[in-house]
């Protein structure tokens, strides 16, 4: 449900929010209502309240329970009940519908006037009859107590349809050049008005057919002061109040207020879009009119013409109805959805939708989030650091002045991604700070060291002690425990010194090399004030000088060794993280075993029943049991003992594996090639005699040629 208020009047839109089709399953639309925010916070006040298309007349019965819309494509009417909130027929046309008009308290009786000039009556089960008027209207109305159906449209005639005769009656003319736009039976006496293209408002009396009045409202001759005189000013709309008032619009834009018995307008309103008023509706209750044009719906005093509010949906605008003695009005509109419209200031919701003043006053009382609130406002160099700097450019950022406006989700989640215990943190530490603020007035138990770097505060007391006792000056010595520039070393714990790191390892050496030298300092204070002699104090004294100037050159020595064993172990401890870390990958990396299902009649040690007998799979079973030795033995004897054998499988008893020895058919057949041919061979050895003694006999006779004499 959208809220709007222009002029500061809270408009509700029923209308707004997605749509769901009718095609899609229950469980899909039960998700999608559950993962969209819009889709669940919706409010459809009727069902199906719509058109394929476009929506050209909302319509509400006169006993207010049944709603009727026409629109196309294809041309159609619906009629809904209210106290279903749901549709209760649909019928279709052969034509798109201009007007239409219930007769009926109910639904059971209405009128149809279509563009090509058919007008159909329907009762309660659908189409009871049809007619066929001259020319194409435009409008027309019912006179109740005559039974008689005014039609105006494509001529200067006045068709008159008598219901309880079943045939026409002599048409009126009227004085009109071209044509009648519109028209209406006034609701107490029931005087007829129709309004025509030149701008002329011509009265009828019904009871004896004639012209009794007519209205001059083409605003040029109302006005001098208009620029542009020779515009035409068309009746496009009018609509009586009571016995006397009347609204009318024209092409222009404007709306004149009459009182039938003068004719001079009483207020003339400007809509400032010069474009033709569609259509008017007074609103008794709280003395406003309801004026539309193609583009806005404009509310107003008819007293003063001061604005009340307006309504622009975005669509163009047919037809409106108000529902009666309520703050609840409908729109056709150039859209597939009826649009619906509901102000509490004006008057209450309807009996049948009551649950709507509840709604708006939990509204009123919550205040309403404007748009920026779900977005949030960044600079190029903010995008930067979380990482979103390659969505310049797409649909994602709107640039606005120096930044991008940004979906507050959208940064969120890129928040928690690149800082995702920075709240915790600081979460954590502002607990703790509102604590110790609580807690200074107790009393407390003064403590001379920090909880941060408790051990370099230490180091420092020390030194400033001794310092003290060596001095003579009374002059204050430096002390970063209480200067306040240094106070953040020992309160922050961000400056907490790490032992573990490898900056402070390496140093290490350093730091336990003047310790010691401290600590001996120590021993030999207290051995000389042990001692009472003060010959004894001073050869302790000297030994102890003699020893440290000697052990000078060794303390250097032991130094850097230390260093150096130092960074060996640091070193080691990096590589053994490594070999760590590629142990984890290699396990990480290694292959699962993978299980197959075995088909169905197989067995996990059986062979195929269709290519081996039951002696065959006896003989592979007890194969299966002898060592790797005898299986080669065996198949080698068989391979030679038997040329036809060409295969033997063998089972794993674990996984099931095949292991298969084989000959193929072509190996096979130059075996048995080669062996046919070394039979003919021998068989041709033994039959063909020698040549030898033949050859024995002839003479060489050599070449003469080439011999010299």
């Amino acid at each position: 449900m959208q809220v709007i208020s222009p002029n500061n009047v809270k408009i509700y839109n029923l209308s707004a929010g997605k749509s769901l089709p009718d095609w899609i399953s229950d469980r899909k639309r039960r998700s999608l209502i559950k993962k969209d925010p819009e889709l669940r916070d919706r409010i459809e006040l009727i069902q199906d309240f719509d058109m394929p298309i476009v929506s050209n007349q909302v319509t509400i019965s006169p006993d207010g329970q049944y709603i009727f819309a026409s629109g196309v494509y294809k041309p159609r009417v619906k009629c809904f009940d209210v106290t279903q909130y749901s549709m209760k027929f649909e019928r279709c046309f052969d034509s798109e519908c201009i007007k239409y008009k219930i007769l009926s308290d109910d639904y059971s009786k209405a009128v149809f006037l279509h563009n090509d000039r058919y007008v159909e009556f329907h009762a309660q089960y659908g189409k009871y009859y049809k007619i066929r008027i001259p020319k194409f209207g435009r409008d027309f109305d019912y006179n109740y107590s005559t039974c008689d159906l005014y039609f105006v449209g494509a001529s200067n005639e006045i068709y008159r349809f008598n219901l309880e005769q079943g045939r026409f009656q002599t048409s009126l003319k009227s004085n009109c050049t071209e044509e009648n736009n519109c028209c209406q039976f006034n609701p107490v006496h029931e005087l007829f008005a129709c309004g025509n293209t030149d701008g002329v408002v011509e009265c009828w009396d019904p009871r004896a057919p004639k012209q009794i009045g007519i209205l001059n409202c083409a605003i040029h001759s109302l006005f001098e002061d208009l620029s542009d005189k020779n515009a035409k000013c068309a009746i496009t709309a009018l609509k009586f109040r009571d016995g006397l008032n009347l609204a009318v619009g024209t092409s222009t834009g404007h709306i004149l207020l009459y009182d039938i018995r003068s004719n001079r307008p009483l207020l003339v309103k400007d809509h400032r879009f010069e474009l033709p008023i569609k259509d008017i509706q007074w609103h008794k209750e709280s003395d406003l009119i309801f004026s539309i044009d193609k583009r806005v719906c404009k509310i107003w005093d008819r007293h003063t013409g001061k604005p009340y509010t307006s309504i622009e949906p975005g669509s163009g605008l047919n037809n409106i109805c108000i529902v009666p003695d309520s703050g609840m009005i409908f729109m056709a509109n150039e859209a597939p959805k009826v649009l619906v419209y509901y102000i509490p200031s004006i008057g209450p919701a309807p009996k049948w939708c009551s649950f709507l003043d509840n709604l708006t006053e939990e509204l009123e009382s919550n205040p309403t989030s404007t748009v920026y609130d779900d977005y949030k406002f960044l600079t190029k160099q903010e995008l930067e650091t979380l990482g979103l700097d390659n969505l310049i450019g797409t649909n994602v950022l709107r640039a606005y002045m120096h930044g991008y406006f940004v979906d507050i989700r959208l940064y969120k989640k890129a928040k928690l991604i690149n800082e995702p215990f920075n709240f915790e943190e600081f979460k954590k530490r502002k607990i703790k700070e509102k604590l110790e603020k609580e807690r200074e007035n107790r009393v407390k138990v003064q403590r001379k060291l920090p909880l941060v770097n408790t051990e370099l505060a230490k180091r420092i007391i020390e030194e400033s002690e001794e310092l003290k006792s060596k001095v003579k000056n009374k002059k204050p010595l430096f002390n970063p425990l209480e200067d306040k520039r240094f106070a953040e070393l020992f309160t922050d714990p961000n400056y907490q010194i790490d032992m573990n790191s490898e900056e402070y390892k390496l140093l290490n050496p350093v730091v336990q090399k003047v310790n010691e030298k401290k600590l001996k300092k120590k021993v030999v204070e207290n051995v000389a004030a042990s001692e009472e002699s003060e010959q004894e104090e001073e050869s302790m004294s000297e030994d102890s000088d003699d020893s440290a100037s000697e052990s000078s050159s060794d303390d250097e020595h032991q130094w850097k060794q230390s260093v150096k064993e130092q960074y060996k172990q640091i070193q080691q401890e990096k590589r053994l993280k490594e070999k760590l870390e590629e142990k984890r990958k290699k396990q990480e990396n290694i292959k699962q075993p993978k299980f197959y299902e075995l088909k169905d009649g197989l067995d996990l040690y059986s062979t195929n029943s269709k290519s081996k007998n039951t002696s065959d799979i006896l003989k592979n079973e007890k194969m299966k049991r002898l060592p790797m030795a005898n299986r080669i033995q065996y198949l080698d004897d068989k391979n030679k003992n038997n040329s036809k054998f060409d295969e033997l499988v063998f089972r794993s008893d674990s996984l099931g594996n095949k292991q298969m020895t084989f000959l193929s058919r072509k190996a096979k057949r130059n075996q048995d090639e080669e062996r046919k041919t070394m039979q003919h061979h021998l068989e041709r050895k033994d039959i063909r005699r020698s040549a030898g003694k033949i050859t024995k006999t002839f003479k060489k006779n050599k070449s003469q040629f080439f011999k010299r004499k």
